[in-house]
């Protein structure tokens, strides 16, 4: 048996597959949307797939996008709540995956744990998708990094900023700097820096990389500004946390920092007058919401890749 491809994060993946997967998403995009398609792909590439989606964390976009994403490409899907199957009862990861492995022909994970992740990943025989876990996001950095490039152009050389915690999604860009080129500047406490095994691997690879508590510095001249919302789901320490972040909000007076040309992302969900200002979200720059459908475009490419010979 073939052995499986699993899109788990992006250093398990070299530059030029991520590549194809986006240029791939841009062309498809653009091919549904020049003929005004609103149903199943013409080619319907995973007609009689299925994809098992496990969820341990409540979702919105991650839900809806690998459905409707499932759904334009001829599949089908099904949901399963964490705490609704045996995993919420202490069967293992693995035992979870060897099982769905008979049923599916892949299966996305949104989890507390990154390790569980990687133990369904050793043992399963169909791909699995990482939805997103405490560790990492990496689905949501390749729709940003697709919206990136529509609005503004290929992100080779453009210089991008993270402003908050150095939490999963900041871990992701920080592998994505590695694979892509661009300039990352993070903005953060000392107490919230990224994952520095994440960190360490970057450097290696020659990213472009700066961890700076100095937002405004991060700001400045920046193509693209970019948080998160400050109280993950998971986290009991909010009133901490919110005290940490208060600096690092995104505002109008720091948009005008980066050039005339920045937009402005944010992965949603939005906790408006923290982490970023009304005027930022609903503003020009924004494109928070091209971002939110860039979740299908890229998920179907990453499925089609997963499930390709």
């Amino acid at each position: 048996m073939a052995t499986p491809k699993h899109f788990l994060d992006l250093n398990y993946l070299d530059s030029k597959v991520l590549r194809n997967i986006l240029d791939d998403a841009a062309l498809t995009k653009n091919a549904r949307n020049a003929v005004g398609q609103i149903s199943a792909d013409s080619d319907a590439p995973l007609n009689g797939r299925l994809l098992a989606m496990i969820f341990e964390k409540p979702s919105t976009r991650t839900r809806v996008s690998f459905h409707i994403a499932m759904r334009q490409l001829g599949g089908e899907t099904i949901n399963l709540v964490g705490r609704d199957t045996q995993l919420g009862r202490g069967e293992t990861a693995a035992d979870t995956a060897r099982v769905l492995s008979r049923y599916v022909d892949a299966i996305m994970v949104r989890t507390n744990n990154h390790g569980d992740l990687a133990e369904m990943s050793e043992v399963a025989n169909v791909p699995v998708i990482n939805g997103l876990t405490d560790l990492t996001h990496p689905c949501q950095v390749m729709a940003d990094i697709l919206t990136i490039e529509e609005k503004i152009g290929s992100i080779n050389e453009k210089k991008l900023a993270w402003c908050g915690s150095g939490n999963n999604m900041a871990n992701s860009w920080i592998q994505a700097a590695a694979r892509f080129g661009f300039e990352l500047k993070i903005a953060c406490p000392n107490e919230l820096l990224p994952d520095s095994n994440i960190v360490d691997w970057a450097l290696g690879k020659g990213a472009r990389l700066v961890i700076n508590s100095d937002i405004d510095e991060v700001v400045n001249e920046a193509d693209v500004v970019m948080t998160d919302t400050w109280v993950s789901m998971n986290d009991q320490d909010g009133d901490r946390l919110r005290k940490l972040l208060k600096p690092y909000q995104v505002t109008e007076e720091r948009m005008k920092m980066a050039r005339d040309s920045a937009i402005f992302l944010h992965c949603l969900p939005a906790h408006r007058g923290e982490e970023v200002t009304e005027e930022v979200i609903d503003g020009p720059q924004s494109c928070v919401w091209d971002e939110a459908e860039n979740r299908i475009h890229a998920q179907k490419s990453i499925l089609k890749w997963c499930l390709s010979d």
